[in-house]
C-alpha cells in the first residue's frame, strides 16, 4: 500500500478547504475504498476521514418532509429502521441485499450512491421513490434530484470541492406499494445482473403515479420513462402491464459480461418488471 496523508476534519468548511486545497478522496465506511487502495486500483495522495464531522449521521423522519438519511449512516442501521421497514419497503429489500452483514455494519447509503456503479442495490429503488442529494460546498448548501446525480460509471454530478450531507426522500403517498427484486447468480453476495424498482400509487385499479427504474442494464440507473407513460392513468390489467414489460425490456441498454449476456438481460428485465408491478399493485391495496 503507498503512502498518503491522512487529515480528519472536524467541520464541514474544514472539509470543504481540504478538498480546495489537496483534492482529496473521502472516506466514510470505507468497504470499497480501502480495498481499492490495498489493491492498487486506486492510490489517492491524501484521504480525508469525514466521520469526526457532526451532524451527518442518523435518521430522521417526518410525515410531511419524508426522510433524512446522514451521510455516515449506515446501510445496516437502515436495513433495521422500522420507519424505513413501514414506508420505504424496496429501499430495505435492497439494504438487505447489499453485500454481507458485517460490510452494512460499516458501508453507508450515501456511500454506496456516490460510488455511482450501475448496479448499485441501493440507486434504482431510492431514484423510484424521489429522492434527492443535500450537498455541502463553498457556495453553501444545494439539493440535487439523484435522478440526475448519477451522470455514469463512476461519475456523480458532485464538484471536486463537494460533500453529499443527507440523502432525503420524500413521504409516501396514501395507496402506494414500493417494490425491489434484485436478480443475480447468487442468493447473497453478489452484484445484480438486473435490478427493477418499482413505486407506484394506485386509484382502485387505476394507477396514478409510477416510476420504473433498472439497474445494471445501462451506463447509469435507466428511468423506463416508456413503461411509465403505458401504466400512469391506466386501469392495470395483464395486458397492459405486460406491454409496460416489454416498452422495459427495449428501453434497457445492457452489455454482455461475467454476469449475463445482454440478450438474457434484456429478457430479464421484461420478467421483473412485470413482477415487480404486479407485487407492488399488491403493496398499494
Amino acid at each position: 500500500m503507498r503512502d498518503f496523508a491522512y487529515f480528519e476534519p472536524t467541520s464541514l468548511d474544514d472539509a470543504v478547504t481540504l478538498l480546495q486545497s489537496c483534492k482529496g478522496t473521502l472516506l466514510a465506511g470505507g468497504t470499497d475504498l480501502l480495498v481499492q487502495i490495498k489493491e492498487h486500483v486506486r492510490q489517492p495522495d491524501h484521504v480525508i476521514n469525514i466521520k469526526k464531522i457532526p451532524g451527518m449521521s442518523g435518521l430522521d423522519y417526518d410525515e410531511q418532509t419524508g426522510l433524512r438519511i446522514g451521510a455516515l449512516t449506515t446501510t445496516r442501521a437502515v436495513e433495521t429502521s422500522a420507519v424505513v421497514q413501514q414506508h420505504y419497503a424496496s429501499l430495505c429489500r435492497s439494504v438487505t441485499d447489499f453485500a454481507s452483514i458485517q460490510v452494512r455494519n460499516r458501508a453507508t447509503v450515501v456511500g454506496n450512491i456516490c460510488r455511482a456503479s450501475p448496479s448499485a442495490d441501493t440507486l434504482a429503488p431510492l431514484i423510484a421513490d424521489g429522492a434527492s442529494v443535500q450537498i455541502y460546498g463553498p457556495a453553501g448548501y444545494r439539493q440535487v434530484a439523484l435522478d440526475g446525480f448519477v451522470t455514469g460509471p463512476g461519475q456523480t454530478a458532485l464538484a471536486s470541492d463537494e460533500i453529499v450531507t443527507h440523502l432525503v426522500i420524500p413521504p409516501p403517498l396514501p395507496h402506494t406499494g414500493k417494490v425491489y427484486i434484485k436478480h443475480g447468480r447468487r442468493i447473497a453476495m453478489e452484484l445484480a445482473t438486473v435490478g427493477v424498482a418499482v413505486s407506484l400509487t394506485m386509484d382502485g385499479r387505476i394507477c396514478r403515479d409510477i416510476r420504473i427504474v433498472l439497474a445494471a442494464v445501462a451506463a447509469t440507473p435507466l428511468r423506463a420513462t416508456s413503461a411509465e407513460l403505458l401504466l400512469r392513468d391506466q386501469h392495470l390489467d395483464t395486458q397492459t402491464i405486460n406491454a409496460a414489460a416489454e416498452a422495459a425490456m427495449h428501453q434497457s441498454r445492457p452489455i454482455s459480461n461475467i454476469r449475463g449476456s445482454a440478450d438474457y438481460r434484456k429478457q430479464m428485465v421484461k420478467v421483473l418488471t412485470r413482477r415487480a408491478i404486479e407485487q407492488a399493485i399488491k403493496e398499494a391495496a
